[in-house]
């Protein structure tokens, strides 16, 4: 008898440490489709929140379809653990590779979530009858979903804070592939009297582990050779951050760097940019003592402030070290820059920009915006009436900004919503555009609580674009690009990421 109860105590131990362990990758295997779909597709309050209610209701599927499973439920249960390492382990790799090679890419996306979501939900159900006999309902229940639950718990915990700083989308996919795999062949091991066919199944789980063994040593490679598909360049550089990728290509002496595959310069014309966004600020505010940078991690921007003997103090606020480091760090970047973040008068800063923002004491008399384009909501409250007001308290009532505000050709309501949204936070704005051959037409607010009309210093002699000849031109929009009556962006709202998500999705469908 005590033999008995010890065995029995025994089984409902490996089981539910098996429900821990299912609903730990369960999860790991949704937060990895809703990540990958966010830094794929962009906007991602809606890719979470469509990908989380996809993988819900399929779930609801496969405990549906669970009702028609009435024998050798133990070998069911560890077939489906198996599949659902396996299906999991590669779904992101597989999304991955066909990105940008496939024009269904959200049937495959959804497809597989479909797919995991039903072989989750079928494996809780499966448990509950397989230990149905061997415990009372309610201690049953109570300990399936306690168990259940604290595996979620810590699927949450450690996949922004240990998965994708160290391992990477990809090898966090296998690593949890492999612990699903390697669950079930140890309760394959433990209970193969149990199991008809038990020689076949754990054959399989095997060589399963095998192929999740290969592809988590091969990761490296898989993304390697992915993004080779996607660029015209050599890939020089390729690096994950825990806020985003990171890609340098180069063809023959031009350097491109892409964040999450979005192109953010072309060394051929990033001049222009960089000029048109820091000089014709530079030479209207009245002191140049201090100036703050945010975003402009590449120190392309410090580059253009460097070349003014009046800038004494220059911070540089920027959320990702990585792109900080590969730019004081990589020889060709360094020759771009001119070593810009390395010198005395630098100081640099990572944080977000908007927490910095709110608790910032000083006064600067020149504030550079370089952000990434609103793509998403982090970025779009960057661009919010509330930071645009935190901001005027940082700078000097005498003193000017100037923000880069995406396109005014290919998302001109997104631009003057961008000028508008300044305007509202007693700005005084001066819309401006350039052409970058690389980009096409890129427009910039400039704002104050005025404006001048003329400059109060020289340009600098060393540029190679802008002068005040080219920034008169500058002000003139052609009627594709004239200003559009627009709401204001505010935090609780985001309605310019909405419409510049509307707008460059229709220029890039067409």
């Amino acid at each position: 008898m005590p033999t008995s109860a010890h065995s029995n105590q025994r089984f409902q131990v490996i089981l539910l440490l098996s429900v821990f362990v299912v609903a730990t990758c369960g999860l790991v295997y949704e937060l990895i489709a809703g990540t990958l779909a966010s830094y794929l597709l962009g906007d991602s309050i809606t890719q979470f929140s469509t990908i989380i209610g996809t993988y819900l209701f399929s779930m609801g599927i496969g405990s549906y379809i669970s009702r028609y499973f009435e024998h050798n439920l133990m070998r069911w249960f560890i077939q489906i653990e198996m599949l659902v390492g396996l299906v999991g382990g590669f779904s992101s790799t597989l999304l991955y590779v066909l990105f940008n090679q496939v024009e269904f890419f959200r049937l495959l996306l959804y497809g597989s979530v479909v797919l995991t979501g039903t072989l989750v939900g079928l494996e809780l159900p499966l448990l509950m009858r397989i230990l149905k006999d061997k415990i009372e309902f309610n201690d049953l229940v109570s300990k399936i979903f306690t168990f259940d639950y604290i595996g979620a718990l810590l699927a949450s915990l450690v996949f922004p804070l240990v998965c994708v700083p160290y391992l990477g989308i990809l090898k966090t996919s296998f690593f949890f592939g492999l612990l699903n795999v390697g669950v079930a062949l140890w309760v394959c091991l433990l209970f193969k009297s149990e199991i008809p066919g038990y020689k076949v199944t754990f054959t399989s789980g095997v060589f399963f582990v095998i192929l999740l063994a290969t592809g988590f040593v091969l990761s490296d490679r898989i993304i390697s050779f992915s993004e080779s598909l996607s660029y015209s360049g050599k890939i020089i550089v390729s690096t994950s951050s825990p806020y985003q990728r990171i890609i340098l290509t180069k063809q023959k002496d031009d350097l491109r760097l892409f964040l999450n595959g979005n192109l953010q310069f072309s060394s051929k014309d990033e001049y222009r940019y960089h000029e048109a966004l820091v000089h014709p600020a530079a030479v209207r505010t009245k002191n140049l003592n201090k100036v703050l940078v945010l975003g402009g991690g590449d120190g392309l921007a410090v580059r253009e402030l460097h070349k003014y003997k009046e800038v004494n103090e220059i911070v540089l606020v920027d959320l990702d070290a990585a792109v900080v480091k590969l730019f004081t760090t990589h020889q060709a970047l360094i020759k771009l820059n001119d070593n810009a973040l390395r010198k005395e008068n630098v100081s640099v800063i990572h944080n977000d920009a908007f927490t910095w923002m709110k608790e910032n004491k000083t006064l600067f008399d020149l504030i550079i915006i370089d952000f990434p384009d609103p793509s998403n909501f982090s970025l779009g409250k960057l661009y919010s009436q509330t930071f645009y007001r935190e901001m005027r308290r940082s700078l000097h009532p005498d003193g000017l900004c100037v923000v880069q505000s995406t396109s005014p050709y290919f998302a001109r309501q997104s631009f003057w919503m961008i000028n508008q949204t300044i305007a509202s936070c007693d700005y005084n704005t001066q819309a401006y555009h350039c052409y970058l051959p690389s980009f096409g037409e890129w427009g910039f607010i400039m704002a104050g609580a005025s404006v001048p009309k003329s400059p109060v210093r020289s340009y600098p002699n060393n540029v190679k674009f802008i002068n005040e000849e080219t920034f008169q031109q500058l002000h003139h929009f052609p009627p594709d690009m004239s200003k559009v009556e627009t709401g204001v962006n505010k935090l609780n709202d985001q309605l310019l990421v909405h419409v510049f998500e509307k707008e460059w999705s229709a220029y890039l469908h067409d």
